[in-house]
């Protein structure tokens, strides 16, 4: 099997779960993949850019299940794509199509199995306190658009029989520290890593915002899932969140208390400030999922309670930063 993206957060977690299997696993990333020393596995890592002509059909060559958890990262931290950059356009969704592509040149006897990393915001605007999966999608910005059409290449696949393909829409990840803190770029770990400088931590107006928060571990879990359960996890979207509505003031408080506790220090003033010029729509929309359909069909569930993993991330961005500094 091959995971595309094996380097970044999610990518490690699914390869440290599959590592401890017997399986044949080809690990592709941009950057050095980490292998688990203990490893039962047999391992062939390459490091390149899956944007290169030919790449994806060169990684995926006689893989039996792909997982596909690219994506393009504008800056060094953020997912706002604008609408006329080619390069997000050529990997959160070209390569989508050029995997599909090799999958039909090579003419698999059996279909191979194809998970996609989705994103919750793909609906767009719902007038619901929680997205079941039964409203339209209607994406707002470039991002959540290209991801659609990305999944969209998968369920058509699927339905041609060329692949057992399907979709997981993902809530907002956060690492507990089971692998190195510094490959999580979201808010939860940039919030922390603020704290700990005894920076304030600054949300955009209110901070009545509203998100579902899921370890990564939890969403790694589900895509094991999900491949072992393929019979009934192929053929459409799924949502994977914890089912939690947790408000921003309420998440950087939690941060604010957790580091607090682990430095003995004051705990940093969480602040309301006015987005910043390169906000986007989605960033003052509630995101909070029903994941109950996929809980019920393959019995699923997040596990990692939300104060436990941000003080296991305290205690694992401690441990990292005394590590460097010996």
């Amino acid at each position: 099997m091959t995971v595309l993206g094996s380097s970044g957060l999610l990518g490690t977690a699914i390869t440290r779960m599959l590592a401890s299997q017997p399986v044949r696993l080809r690990l592709v990333g941009r950057r050095e993949t980490t292998v688990p020393r203990s490893c039962e596995a047999d391992v062939e890592v390459r490091t390149l850019d899956l944007a290169t002509p030919g790449a994806v059909a060169e990684a995926v060559t006689g893989a039996d299940t792909v997982f596909h958890l690219v994506a393009h990262i504008s800056g060094a931290s953020t997912w706002r794509v604008s609408s006329g950059d080619p390069v997000a356009e050529r990997v959160n969704t070209g390569l989508v199509h050029d995997l599909v592509d090799a999958i039909r040149t090579e003419r698999r006897a059996t279909a191979p199995i194809v998970l996609f990393a989705g994103s919750m915001s793909q609906a767009g605007r719902v007038s619901k306190a929680r997205i079941d999966g039964s409203e339209p999608d209607r994406p707002l910005t470039t991002y959540d658009k290209q991801k659609l059409e990305a999944e969209k290449a998968i369920l058509n696949a699927h339905a041609e029989g060329l692949i057992r393909g399907s979709s997981l829409r993902l809530a907002t990840l956060y690492t507990q520290g089971s692998d190195s803190p510094s490959l999580d770029r979201g808010v939860v770990a940039g919030m922390m890593r603020r704290a700990f400088a005894g920076q304030p931590l600054t949300m955009w107006h209110d901070g009545t915002v509203k998100r579902d928060l899921i370890c990564v571990d939890d969403v790694a879990s589900a895509f094991i899932t999900a491949y072992q359960q393929i019979d009934v996890t192929a053929g459409r979207p799924w949502l994977i969140g914890s089912g939690q509505a947790t408000s921003v003031a309420e998440l950087f408080g939690m941060i604010s208390k957790t580091v607090a506790t682990r430095t003995g220090d004051a705990p940093v003033p969480v602040t309301s400030v006015e987005p910043a010029e390169h906000s986007m729509p989605t960033d003052l929309l509630d995101f909070v999922l029903d994941p109950s359909a996929f809980q019920s069909s393959t019995g699923w569930t997040a596990r990692v309670p939300l104060l436990e993993g941000l003080d296991r991330l305290a205690g694992a961005m401690i441990s990292e930063s005394t590590a460097t500094t010996r």
